[in-house]
């Protein structure tokens, strides 16, 4: 099991309970999408997860390590992309991402194979020289994932990686994270589209700090006329 989530909470203040006694666990080369609507938990869950901050109470392993106790071993495992993620706008494409191959202390002699892959990977080779803040808003999230995937992690975090982005870009964008599957890597990442639902493997839909379902999309829509619908009703029924 890649990651097991066991009665985990993360309380800010007495009245803000942002993660509410969560479990879960999520299988090796899948694609784990968080749904929900804005102050549900999703970007707390996940910076916990990314080990950015620690759960109040419960248990997180990754790949059978605790993330406070073997917190170096674990960020080399993880590739985190949160919703403002740190291009420099002034920097090109290819100097973004030989800045974060610096953070990330890859080997110089790595550096130009890594470069080649991940731009090529990106569709972003062509674009090299170019200022990152002149790129549309989905070749920058294109980039930001690049700049993520250098460290080759084996766990990718991504918090909404495709909010504000045109259709057919975050089209793209899903058909990369296709690929990253096929190749091993295991992915959880958030969304508020309900159409990007189907990509993933399994959906867990987070509602006021708690994880309501946690199911195939097609085990969850199950008898309802679409995911809208059955995301709705299961909502409903918890506030009931």
């Amino acid at each position: 099991m890649c990651v097991k989530v066991e009665s985990v909470s993360c309380i800010f203040h007495p009245s803000i309970v942002a993660v509410d006694n969560v479990s879960f666990e999520i299988k090796e080369g899948t694609i784990t999408g968080l749904f929900g609507s804005d102050g549900s938990g999703k970007s707390t869950m996940l910076k916990m997860l990314a080990t950015v901050i620690p759960p109040t109470s419960g248990r997180i392993t990754i790949f059978g390590l605790d993330p406070i106790q073997n917190r170096k071993k674990v960020k080399n495992l993880i590739g985190y992309m949160p919703q403002r993620f740190g291009l420099y706008l002034d920097l090109t494409v290819q100097e973004n991402l030989q800045f974060f191959m610096d953070i990330y202390g890859i080997p110089k002699h790595k550096r130009e194979e890594l470069k080649e892959k991940y731009l090529k990977f990106s569709n972003l080779l062509p674009f090299t020289d170019r200022l990152t803040r002149e790129l549309s808003g989905g070749m920058k999230q294109k980039l930001a994932l690049a700049c993520v995937l250098v460290n080759e992690p084996k766990l990718l975090i991504l918090d909404e990686p495709t909010s504000g982005v045109d259709p057919v870009s975050r089209r793209e964008f899903w058909r990369i994270l296709d690929r990253m599957r096929d190749r091993g890597i295991t992915i959880i990442i958030s969304t508020t589209y309900i159409d990007e639902v189907n990509y993933c493997d399994f959906l867990a839909l987070m509602h006021r700090g708690k994880i309501l379902t946690f199911d195939t999309p097609s085990s969850f829509q199950n008898n309802f006329p679409d995911l809208e619908s059955a995301m709705i009703a299961r909502i409903e029924a918890h506030d009931r």
